[in-house]
């Protein structure tokens, strides 16, 4: 039996945004009220992947989702379970118990629509009647809606995918973020004048629309720069198809390689282009820097 006692939120939590932050919030209210820890419990793998048999690209990995609910919502205890076939098949009430049992859990804090157990068979109506019985509080949050549209992960990802970063960051109710270790690049950046930094999307994460964004670049010592930032195959000067993230930090000199960043996007600026040269290029650089210097100003 665990020590402490925890109130917590059960789910996927991808993207951590305005529907799941309601969880979130009312997760650490119940535990502030009956003396638990807030805590999280989420998988490493998406359900479907196993459930459906398809991959879902997620919007953070399991490391940023971890980070977001921390910076973002105040929750330090964020519990992962690795979701195979075992957990899948598991009868619901099992789960729910093992759960209870293992983490000592004294409230339970979910969404309307979810769903545990074998074949999903863990509603929340179940859930409900089994806190019940055993003298568990339960919450369960209904669904979250701006301009009529339903805040969900689903759309949250046709956003990212069509480059429609404002209106995604609106639902996620915070900027969408890329958190890496900066790469070494091809070093073109310094050459043209305007150094750069390369990070990239772990395997398994949605990439967003191929283009020029503007954006902020926070690092470890915290720190925080406006930048431009590429996303794409860089087809000016790539030979593969790797899809690279490429940042220019405005007003910043020095070596950020193995430094740890993270990285916010904040509006798109244009598609990526292949340019004739390597001028063409930097000079196109200069002039997107000029777009996003503008936006700075006015979202100041």
């Amino acid at each position: 039996m665990a020590e402490i006692k925890r109130a917590i939120a059960l789910g996927f939590f991808d993207g951590v945004h305005l529907g799941h932050g309601e969880l979130l919030k009312k997760t650490s209210e119940r535990a502030a009220q009956i003396g638990a820890v807030p805590s999280v419990l989420s998988f490493d793998v998406h359900p479907d992947t196993l459930v459906f048999n398809r991959e879902v690209p997620l919007i953070n990995s399991a490391i940023s989702r971890q980070e977001i609910i921390k910076r973002c919502y105040g929750i330090d205890n964020v519990v992962f379970i690795h979701f195979n076939r075992r957990v899948m098949q598991m009868p619901w009430r099992d789960f729910i118990e093992n759960l209870v049992s293992e983490l000592n859990i004294a409230w339970i804090v979910v969404g309307h629509d979810f769903c545990f157990g074998h074949k999903g068979e863990g509603t929340t109506a179940r859930l409900m009647e089994y806190c019940a019985g055993c003298g568990i509080g339960c919450d369960v949050i209904p669904a979250l809606s701006i301009d009529g549209i339903v805040v969900s992960s689903t759309y949250i990802r046709e956003l990212i995918t069509s480059g429609d970063i404002e209106r995604a960051n609106q639902f996620l109710g915070h900027a969408h973020t890329l958190s890496d270790t900066v790469h070494s690049g091809y070093h073109l950046g310094t050459k043209m004048g305007t150094p750069t930094i390369n990070m990239y999307f772990p395997e398994g994460v949605l990439v967003p629309k191929h283009g020029v964004y503007a954006s902020r670049v926070y690092l470890d010592d915290g720190k925080c720069y406006c930048a431009v930032t590429n996303v794409g195959v860089r087809p000016t000067v790539g030979d593969n198809n790797k899809v690279n993230v490429e940042s220019y930090l405005l007003d910043y000199s020095g070596n950020l390689y193995g430094r740890q960043a993270r990285l916010e996007f904040l509006t798109y600026i244009r598609p990526e282009e292949k340019f004739s040269s390597i001028t063409q290029l930097g000079e196109q650089i200069k002039a997107d820097a000029k777009i996003a210097r503008a936006y700075f100003e006015k979202s100041k």
